[in-house]
């Protein structure tokens, strides 16, 4: 068995904290085995490299190494790609597509990004895990598949499973053996070490000299807290070496290459703000609407009361309060005097159209609103006709000045004419 330094070298693995050496540990264990291997970490910490170390130290070495990265796929075709699929079995599908199970038979296969695999999927790739059965899309022939599982992962999978977006017996079989892999600000040792290899690995690339720190802007880059770890560690030293004429790098030109709102400080991150938050303003809604039915609801017995007893008097003396929960109890706006009109006026009615005198002698309340929107009516068609009057006197009889001037076509107006007998 290689030691932990050999395997460090030979994959290019930089750093000596426990917490990563505990890390290649487990995976020179699980190696020779056919467990299936679960990696965790956030993004950016190197995951892609144990999957490689346990296939390269197991009896599968000589077989296929495929990874798929399983946020990349879209769900209409990740299938497809996984399991393959017949010819005509869906649209385009113009031949038979070995899938990657059936390409990798024998060898390993690394699935990048599990949690972002879709449910459906997950159900077939349980079935691959517990005995190795697989279906092509479209194929009622089951196949037989011999391959180990490496998957990994930036989701916190217990919340996904709570969430019921991962299947919990499925994330059971993938982590047989779960290996995390630090975050690079659990480094600290580790820090300079990697930008100091990145450094020299551009400046060969690049054909430049290489870019040195001085002892301020390594403190700068250990106080600095990597959100994008060692990926936006490597972009970091990308970028200085390519943009920076001096080779020397301080504190202030590391500074402005890094985020400003980085803190150096742990971040809380409360995943359940937003639910929390949705689900606060959801019952605002409820109550408002509760409230908008009980108001109705009053409403209406109000109305039914109005309709059945004829004394508005005694109706309103005997709902008062209710009114008031209505229309509110503002002394200006909610005054009831004995010769108030009822509810069914007031909301019929046009507030320019209320007239007390004419509420008080008016017998039926509907038709005095009818009568309101009659007069109107009349005394509109009284100004037409007499606009239409004089435009045409002014221009002598001539339809088509007098339509000009009135704004309307000669058609409209030779109508009005007819329309009024003139």
């Amino acid at each position: 068995m290689e030691s932990i330094q050999a395997i460090k070298q030979r994959f290019g693995i930089i750093g000596n904290t426990p917490a990563l050496n505990r890390a290649i540990e487990k995976a020179i264990q699980v190696a020779p085995t056919d467990i299936s291997v679960l990696v965790t970490g956030e993004s950016g910490v190197g995951k892609e490299s144990i999957p490689k170390i346990i296939h390269q130290l197991s009896h599968r070495k000589h077989n296929k190494y495929i990874a798929v990265n399983c946020g990349a796929i879209p769900e209409g075709t990740i299938d497809s790609e996984l399991f393959g699929h017949e010819k005509g079995s869906f649209t385009g599908a113009t031949q038979t597509r070995e899938g990657y199970f059936e390409v990798a038979d024998g060898g390993t296969i690394f699935l990048d990004e599990v949690g972002e695999l879709p449910l459906t999927t997950q159900v077939r790739l349980l079935r691959v895990l517990e005995n190795g059965e697989f279906l092509k899309v479209g194929s009622s022939k089951v196949q037989k598949t011999n391959v180990r599982i490496v998957a990994a992962t930036n989701v916190n999978m217990f919340e996904a499973i709570e969430k019921e977006k991962f299947r919990e017996d499925l994330y059971y079989r993938l982590s047989t053996v779960d290996i995390h892999l630090p975050p690079l600000r659990d480094r600290q040792e580790d820090i300079h070490l990697l930008f100091r290899k990145f450094a020299s690995d551009f400046a060969l690339k690049y054909k430049m000299p290489t870019i040195k720190l001085t002892d301020a802007a390594v403190q700068m880059l250990l106080k600095h807290r990597w959100a994008g770890n060692i990926r936006q560690l490597r972009n970091i030293a990308e970028q200085l070496s390519v943009l920076e004429q001096n080779r020397t790098i301080s504190a202030e030109t590391l500074k402005s290459y890094l985020p400003a709102s980085s803190s150096n400080l742990p971040a809380v991150i409360k995943t359940s703000k937003a639910e929390s938050d949705f689900s606060s303003e959801r019952e605002i809604l409820y109550k408002v609407l509760f409230d908008m039915k009980s108001d109705l609801n009053d409403l209406k017995k109000l109305t039914l009361e109005l309709m059945k007893n004829g004394n508005t008097k005694d109706v309103e003396k005997n709902n008062e309060s209710l009114i008031q929960k209505i229309y509110g109890n503002d002394e200006d706006d909610a005054e009831y005097e004995e010769d108030t009109v009822d509810t069914d006026e007031v909301l019929s009615i046009p507030e320019h159209a209320v007239k007390q005198d004419a509420l008080e002698t008016t017998p039926d309340k509907y038709h005095f609103a009818e009568e309101i929107e009659e007069e109107e009516t009349l005394s509109l068609q009284d100004k037409e006709l007499e606009l239409i009057k004089k435009s045409l006197e002014r221009h002598q009889g001539k339809r088509k000045l007098a339509a000009a001037e009135l704004g309307i076509s000669e058609r409209t107006l030779y109508r009005k004419i007819k329309q009024y007998d003139l």
